[in-house]
């Protein structure tokens, strides 16, 4: 009986929440108006291929399920494969557990930008004036990808991957690390 009370008063929060930001299930609000919720289907990009092509870094914030984005925009290494930004990380990092959650949406700035977190927690927000585009994210089992995102990153980043290579193809193997992979939504 407790687990019920506990799953309907999370569920009541929820809802709440979503009502003060003007959002409900299936219906979005707009200047107190319900107009029907369109289905999320794959968009035209709004960064050019050139950009995600040569940047070094993306900085990438999973979505709330109200759409807003979460408190975390770290910079990542990635690559532009197949065009979809694809990234590996911890499996005990935010994008990764947001992703189990079933939060399967994010905001990703494209630019370098800098660190985003810096010494005493001070932010660094110079991220939000580059180009940027919100993306679904899937997780990514295939060896074949984890190939082509490592021999694109030893092209990028050729200084860092030896410190790096072992321990993503390692880490994918145990588990210990994702592959996160992002397409472009309207």
């Amino acid at each position: 009986m407790a687990d019920f009370r506990t799953t309907r008063r999370r569920f009541i929060e929820i809802l709440g929440g979503l009502a003060l930001n003007g959002v409900a299930i299936g219906l979005g609000f707009t200047a107190n108006r319900a107009v029907a919720a369109e289905p999320m289907k794959a968009g035209k990009l709004s960064v050019p291929k050139e950009l995600l092509e040569k940047s070094s870094f993306v900085y990438i914030s999973p979505l709330l399920e109200n759409g807003q984005e979460s408190s975390c925009h770290a910079e990542l290494w990635f690559a532009w494969i197949d065009d979809r930004v694809v990234v590996n990380v911890s499996s005990d990092r935010w994008k990764a557990t947001a992703l189990t959650r079933g939060l399967d949406r994010a905001r990703i700035w494209v630019g370098d930008h800098g660190r985003w977190k810096g010494m005493l927690g001070r932010r660094n927000e110079e991220f939000r004036g580059a180009p940027h585009f919100d993306a679904r994210v899937e997780r990514v089992d295939d060896e074949s990808t984890l190939d082509r995102l490592l021999a694109a990153y030893e092209k990028k980043y050729p200084d860092e991957i030896a410190s790096w290579r072992d321990a993503m193809r390692s880490g994918v193997a145990d588990g210990s690390r994702v592959l996160l992979r992002y397409r472009s939504i309207a």
